[in-house]
């Protein structure tokens, strides 16, 4: 009888598990498709009809993977902020990233690497506060004075920065570097999907970006930059 009794138990907890994991599941893709439906017709990979804007705001990443190998993510960005600046479709690129940790600065490293490629450095804004996508969008507006502007990254990346601009009223475009081969990028898209909750968390309990700080013009002096 006890024995019985215990194969029950076992039964209904592991039932009560698979629903709550159905329910979880079922959260997470509902998020990711609202962003999707909310932000796909603000998105786009071509450099020919997008619409114009003062500033680009490329998405920070680490450069390198383990060993020096080479973050295609990164690589990516690089290529369509350069791509846009040369086609005039951007007249100055704020770089927002982390660099809360001793010896690694995401903006610096992107400010490096668009110079490298022949980016004028008073065109190059840095914005190391940008500890999330949610940071680096409220930001952008914020501290940098934009209400219009291109976000630069890949295209998922874009439909939840992109959703965090429309929902703060912002006029955002996400411009779609070039995606990452998958076996590269497998643990970033899952990530994503668990990103993509945390919006709806953020914008439920009203979070607010970690540092705000001074005011700065873009186009007026490119020296100055902010940390919080």
């Amino acid at each position: 009888m006890l024995k019985i009794k215990k194969q029950k138990l076992v039964k209904q907890i592991l039932i009560w598990l698979s629903i709550c994991s159905i329910i979880i599941i079922a959260f997470i893709l509902i998020c990711s498709n609202y962003i999707n439906s909310k932000s796909h017709e603000y998105i786009t990979d071509n450099i020919y009809t997008i619409k114009p804007a003062k500033v680009g705001l490329v998405l920070g990443t680490s450069q390198f993977l383990s060993a020096k190998k080479h973050n295609q993510f990164f690589t990516f960005r690089m290529d369509a902020a350069v791509n846009l600046y040369n086609a005039g479709k951007i007249k100055y690129i704020l770089v927002s990233g982390d660099n809360h940790l001793a010896g690694y600065n995401e903006p610096e490293l992107m400010r490096k690497e668009l110079i490298k490629r022949g980016i004028p450095k008073d065109k190059i804004y840095m914005d190391f506060a940008g500890f999330r996508t949610f940071d680096s969008v409220i930001r952008c507006h914020e501290v940098f004075g934009q209400s219009t502007f291109i976000i630069i990254s890949q295209k998922f990346h874009n439909q939840r920065a992109v959703f965090i601009g429309k929902y703060l009223h912002l006029d955002v475009i996400g411009f779609n570097a070039q995606d990452v081969e998958l076996n590269a990028s497998f643990k970033t898209l899952v990530r994503e999907y668990f990103a993509r909750v945390k919006v709806f968390i953020d914008i439920l309990s009203g979070v607010q970006p970690k540092f705000l700080g001074s005011k700065i013009t873009i186009g007026q002096d490119s020296t100055k930059v902010t940390k919080n």
